[in-house]
């Protein structure tokens, strides 16, 4: 079969039938193509395979510190002559430590998977959700009231009264950080479990190695019905691909990797082959050096080709109209083309496709070409076609790659030299020595008869530090020798230390200005009065110069992950892999991702949500502190806070529950001011109330105070009248024996004086009579006043 081919590209021509694209020998033109153009001379008229492969090994070397040494042995050999050197080549592995520090520090980085279904049905579910919450926002008095009457719920969302949110941006925190549709969680789970069946994070692992130290990386996923979907690491060394300039590969048009297999796994994957095709690709198995590197290799291994080769197809379908009004659509090849007709009509579209080929390279023996099954197509455009390699190499200029450790390389050689000078100049160093005058010796006598000799000296010197001398010979001249022994010392190659250990730091602070990995990322010592924030700035910057390697890895990742959404599908629709994949997640989600099979329904979006980086963290933190300190938050906000890996929904959420904190502190505050107010109407009401009552009771006691008051003056009036009565009684019985007594009196004194005056008169005429006595008798003076005197003695009483 003759196929048309560019004269300028080894490849054939995409515009032929479907038909020639699905025969073996447009496949096998494809891979002698590919072949030509990575193992033969291609582009750069040189072996594009053997070129990348030792290049990546030679990186390998060096970030393992096992690059040969043959480069150092001819820079100080002389003419070729290593004899004289006594020297340990084994190179000093400084790059090992950075790639260690970036390949960690990349892996230690914690992110969760996130799906989210972004189809019609999906979003209108969604809308419904969250117009029926804020119905339920907005008439929750209504419904509370209505439960209370009825007894029966009336809430359109299953939101309770205490989760149901306040505002519409607590509305919308909630949509993005509770609310999560079932067919959502299960495709998460679903993914989740697919990569740790495949040991993703050791994958992963290697992914970060490569992309740090080959500056590319190749992931591969695929699915078979007896494993379901794998996830495969590719080596970059043995990966062939299209020419690109985009780092992420997205425009290639074929991709594919060289293995050495045996021929009892080349039967396994294709039972097809006869036993006569395996003896003869045993006997011509190709080139090994393909897959060694001009290495060792194993002779009971094949070198086989696996590609996949991107190209279009068009669908072809013949619409027939039936006589009642009905149409029946008909696929057909491309070939089809009828002439007009009413009863019918053509119609086609362009797809994308994929065709998987494996060949033994180095022959023309095309074990496999066909068109893929299971293609991965994205729901937004199934016209596209997702291929299964993912490729990434962040720093890729018009084909060339660059890689962290390429960058160091000749620094790294820099430094192994000044290790290996060092040794070169530590062995040539002379120890420290002592000058033995022997003549000095001779003069000093010990006084025991016996002179110095040179090994009591020595030992003396070395034990105590202590000699003898003479400062004068036996003969009394001056001893030039008096200090028989003197220390001899030697610097010759301490200055050369010094200056080869200046440049080894000078060399090492290249490779940290190089990488951006500064003192404070990879551990070294710091000036003591470094503060510690400056430290995390440093060590911030640090990680910012490989920030590049990260999202790269993060790339891979999240294209894995999407392959992964669109083979799940496929997964469900055998038997033996949906049972694998109900094994692994829960029932419920089991069923729900049932729906999915139904690629009109349901199309996911896969994101990854990042854990925040230390500074990001800390600025996070110095908020919820500030915060807790002001009495915005409760400490469980700030629980619920720091659980948020999303930094932008977390720093919302603070802000959301501290407006909300401060709103229900101003309803508290006004509810204890109405509350206050009530109290002290409630007081003054109860005040008046009890002003009220003690006024009745203060009246009520007047008036029984009174009403006593008037009974007691009633009472005294009687009493006082009756007393009167009787007073008035006693007063007439008294006035009447007084009367009597008075009149008794008056009559006794009547009496009496009766009987004075008769009294008088008798003793005044007694005195007369004495008187005319005395005078007739003419006797002494009476004195009438005596008391001897009665008056009757004129009487003859």
């Amino acid at each position: 079969m003759n196929i048309y081919t560019n004269t300028n590209s080894a490849f054939p021509s995409q515009v032929v039938p479907d038909a020639v694209k699905a025969s073996e020998e447009y496949g096998l033109q494809v891979s002698n193509a590919i072949e030509q153009e990575w193992f033969s001379q291609g582009r750069t008229n040189h072996n594009r395979y053997l070129t990348n492969w030792n290049n990546f090994h030679q990186l390998r070397l060096y970030a393992r510190g096992e690059q040969s040494v043959q480069k150092y042995k001819d820079e100080l050999a002389t003419n070729g002559d290593l004899s004289y050197l006594n020297i340990d080549w084994k190179p000093v592995p400084v790059v090992s430590k950075f790639v260690d520090i970036v390949v960690n520090g990349m892996s230690q980085k914690t992110y969760d998977i996130k799906a989210y279904a972004q189809d019609q049905e999906s979003l209108k579910s969604r809308t419904s959700y969250a117009e029926a919450v804020l119905r339920d926002m907005y008439s929750q008095e209504l419904i509370q009231k209505a439960n209370a009457l009825t007894g029966q719920d009336f809430s359109n969302s299953p939101l309770g009264a205490d989760e149901l949110p306040q505002s519409k941006e607590e509305l919308d925190l909630h949509m993005q950080l509770s609310y999560k549709q079932s067919i959502e969680i299960a495709e998460e789970e679903a993914i989740n479990n697919v990569l740790a069946a495949n040991k993703w994070d050791l994958t992963r692992r290697r992914l970060n190695y490569d992309l740090t130290v080959l500056g590319i990386a190749c992931v591969k996923t695929t699915f078979n019905v007896s494993e379901g979907i794998r996830t495969e690491y590719v080596d970059p060394a043995y990966l062939v691909y299209s020419y690109t300039e985009d780092p992420n590969f997205d425009d290639i048009y074929y991709a594919g990797e060289a293995k050495s297999i045996t021929i009892p796994e080349l039967k396994k994957q294709f039972p097809h082959i006869s036993d006569e095709e395996l003896y003869k690709i045993q006997q011509m198995p190709g080139n090994r050096q393909y897959i060694t590197g001009w290495g060792n290799y194993d002779e009971n291994t094949v070198q086989v080709l696996y590609f996949e080769y991107k190209t279009y197809m068009n669908q072809v379908f013949k619409i027939k109209y039936g006589e009642n009004g009905l149409e029946k659509a008909i696929e057909k090849t491309d070939e089809f083309n009828p002439p007009q007709n009413d009863n019918f009509e053509r119609i086609s579209r362009t797809i994308e496709v994929l065709y998987t080929g494996a060949k033994v390279l180095g022959t023309n023996t095309m074990l496999e070409w066909k068109l893929s099954e299971n293609m991965t197509r994205p729901y937004a455009d199934t016209t596209k076609v997702e291929m299964n390699y993912v490729i990434s190499a962040p720093r890729m200029y018009k084909g060339r790659i660059d890689s962290l450790v390429s960058r160091i390389t000749g620094f790294a050689d820099m430094i192994q030299l000044t290790h290996l000078k060092l040794q070169q100049v530590m062995s040539k160093i002379i120890p420290d020595g002592v000058f033995l005058d022997i003549d000095g010796l001779a003069e000093v006598d010990l006084g025991n008869g016996t002179n110095y000799n040179a090994a009591e000296a020595l030992n003396m010197y070395f034990q105590t530090g202590s000699i003898v001398g003479r400062s004068l010979t036996q003969e009394g001249g001056m001893n030039a020798g008096k200090v028989p022994i003197q220390e001899l010392t030697s610097s010759s190659g301490q200055a050369k230390i010094a200056a080869l250990i200046q440049t080894y730091q000078y060399y090492l602070q290249l490779i940290r200005d190089v990488t951006g990995l500064n003192e404070a990322r990879d551990g070294s010592m710091v000036e003591r009065d470094t503060l510690v924030g400056l430290q995390k700035m440093a060590a911030n910057a640090s990680n910012t110069a490989t920030k590049h390697i990260l999202q790269s890895s993060l790339y891979l990742t999240l294209r894995t992950c999407e392959n992964i959404s669109l083979r799940i599908a496929d997964c469900l629709d055998y038997p033996l892999t949906a049972k694998v994949l109900e094994q692994s997640i829960t029932t419920y989600n089991t069923y729900t991702l049932k729906e999915i099979k139904n690629l009109n329904l349901f199309d996911f979006g896969i994101y990854l949500e990042l854990e925040p980086d230390e500074e990001e963290k800390a600025m996070l933190e110095q908020n919820i502190q500030v915060a807790l300190q002001s009495g915005g938050i409760d400490l469980d906000d700030a629980i619920d806070i720091r659980q948020i890996k999303n930094l932008k929904l977390a720093n919302q959420m603070l802000k959301l529950r501290k407006s909300k904190k401060q709103k229900a502190a101003q309803e508290a505050q006004m509810a204890n001011i109405q509350a206050q107010a009530q109290a002290n109407q409630e007081t003054a009401q109860q005040t008046a109330l009890f002003e009220v009552q003690k006024q009745q009771a203060l009246t009520q006691e007047t008036i029984n105070i009174e009403r006593a008051k008037s009974q007691f003056d009633m009472e005294r009036l009687q009493t006082e009248m009756q007393l009167k009565t009787q007073m008035a009684q006693q007063q007439f019985e008294f006035d009447m024996q007084l009367g009597q007594l008075k009149s008794k009196v008056e009559s006794s004194n009547l009496q009496l004086a009766e009987d004075r005056k008769d009294e008088r008169t008798r003793i005044q005429a007694s005195q007369q009579s004495q008187l005319v006595n005395q005078r007739k008798n003419n006797a002494m003076p009476q004195d009438f006043e005596s008391s001897s005197f009665t008056g009757l003695e004129g009487l003859g009483i």
